[in-house]
């Protein structure tokens, strides 16, 4: 009876929290999905730059909260060498669409109607979020979202575009 405690309670902190330690060398996966104004968003069109990927669906509420942070975010880092990809995962792109008319970005938004990126990506909760170097290696993970956590976004976004 112990161990189902147990793994909720690593369940439960992993979804809260940073992971601890870095990817070391851990190419983040490549991926090419339709984006939002019908062109393709691929990550490698970003290599060179500190790419942090927020996986978000229109069904979440913590990612609704999330979307006006981003594009603050966005909008500060965007000239040093950093973007910002939102890759919705609903399965219709009509819902992720009538979310971002009521709350506008302007980073790029990629769909994964089908999962496969999000799969890759071994995703286990929303929003999820990856933080990728300049050299194309995931650095960080963050499950989940909380007010506040957009400090530690700052941070990794910082640390990684000082590298």
């Amino acid at each position: 009876m112990q161990q189902p405690k147990y793994f909720l309670g690593l369940l439960l902190a992993s979804v809260l929290c940073f992971s601890a330690s870095a990817f070391a060398a851990t190419a983040a996966p490549e991926f090419s999905l339709p984006g939002r104004s019908g062109q393709t968003v691929t990550l490698s069109a970003y290599r060179g730059d500190v790419v942090m990927i927020n996986f978000w669906a229109s069904w979440c509420k913590p990612c609704r909260q999330e979307l006006p942070l981003l594009e603050q975010m966005y909008q500060r880092y965007k000239n040093l060498g950093f973007t910002l990809i939102g890759v919705n995962v609903d399965e219709d792109q009509k819902n992720a669409d009538l979310i971002l008319k009521n709350i506008p970005v302007s980073f790029p938004i990629a769909y994964d109607q089908q999962d496969k990126v999000s799969n890759k990506y071994g995703l286990e909760g929303m929003p999820n979020t990856v933080f990728v170097d300049r050299n194309g290696n995931i650095r960080h993970v963050h499950t989940g979202y909380t007010p506040g956590d957009e400090q530690g976004y700052d941070e990794q976004i910082r640390l990684l575009i000082r590298e």
